[in-house]
């Protein structure tokens, strides 16, 4: 069976980025240490998952739809420094000397991107990985569709199914949007209903089914998070569609030109020789 791994960028971005000392530099003074960070998990990825195809996913930095629907959606996050985005280039220069296909769109997220190819791998009979540790795209998760979150570099992976989902949070990946209307997400400034955190989240979508069926019942809550409930319920179908993804567009690069064929690592060597990361080229091709 084919096997499709679609990598969420920025995510593998962050976290190299804050991973690795900020004092790792090239001779010439270039900072590398997101570059390098990412070029790593990447190498353990394909040892790790053997993809036949893969895909990075990244955010455009663009005004997505949910901006336009939410001028706040997203405030508040903390500024990121200039010193992660002029690594950005050397990164997508560092995936195309594999060669690895990567994508972005202006009007939408990474996470929606992630969305639209996790579907056409699994119609497409292929097993599925996504490489993200956001929350959002545990919604995607179905018994061909697995979610990978990092750890140590890629060298111990998390991997979250069905039943992984719904031991980490309480619900079943069809309730994720649901339960990040009623709890929030602070990342993506949504405020939820305030006053029900993860826990009274999870405990409605368990006996209620879905945001709608919390309302349908809402006669049958008791007490004050019936209140709060009430109080915030348009704000609560706010934050369910904010958070659900969306993947009903056009595919921007078709599933077979994902296909990854013979790696020629000669390119990817000469990368890492130009950005002086030995340890890497020795690994390439071990």
């Amino acid at each position: 069976m084919n096997h499709l791994v679609l990598v969420d960028g920025h995510h593998l971005m962050y976290r190299a980025f804050y991973a690795i000392p900020a004092t790792l530099k090239t001779k010439n003074g270039e900072q590398t240490n997101a570059v390098y960070g990412v070029a790593s998990m990447l190498i353990s990825l394909l040892k790790a998952e053997e993809p036949t195809h893969l895909l990075f996913c990244f955010d455009a930095g663009e005004e997505t739809f949910r901006h336009q629907e939410n001028a706040t959606y997203k405030e508040g996050r903390a500024e990121t420094p200039d010193e992660f985005y002029v690594q950005i280039p050397r990164i997508l220069e560092m995936i195309e000397s594999f060669p690895i296909q990567h994508c972005s769109d202006p009007r939408y997220e990474a996470d929606d991107l992630l969305c639209a190819y996790a579907k056409a791998g699994e119609k497409a009979g292929m097993r599925v990985t996504i490489v993200t540790g956001d929350r959002d795209a545990f919604q995607l998760v179905t018994d061909k569709v697995r979610v990978a979150i990092p750890h140590k570099g890629y060298q111990a992976p998390e991997y979250l199914d069905p039943a992984g989902v719904l031991a980490k949070f309480g619900v079943r990946p069809d309730q994720v949007a649901s339960y990040k209307g009623i709890s929030g997400d602070s990342s993506d400034n949504l405020p939820g209903v305030k006053g029900i955190g993860p826990k009274g989240a999870s405990t409605l979508l368990q006996k209620y089914g879905t945001l709608q069926g919390v309302y349908d019942h809402l006669e049958e809550i008791k007490g004050s998070m019936k209140e709060k409930l009430a109080r915030d319920r348009e704000q609560a179908f706010f934050c369910e569609r904010m958070a659900t993804l969306v993947c009903d567009f056009p595919l921007s690069i078709p599933l077979d030109d994902l296909e990854l064929k013979a790696i020629p690592t000669g390119r990817a060597a000469a990368f890492f020789g130009d950005l002086e990361f030995n340890s890497l080229a020795k690994r390439l091709q071990s």
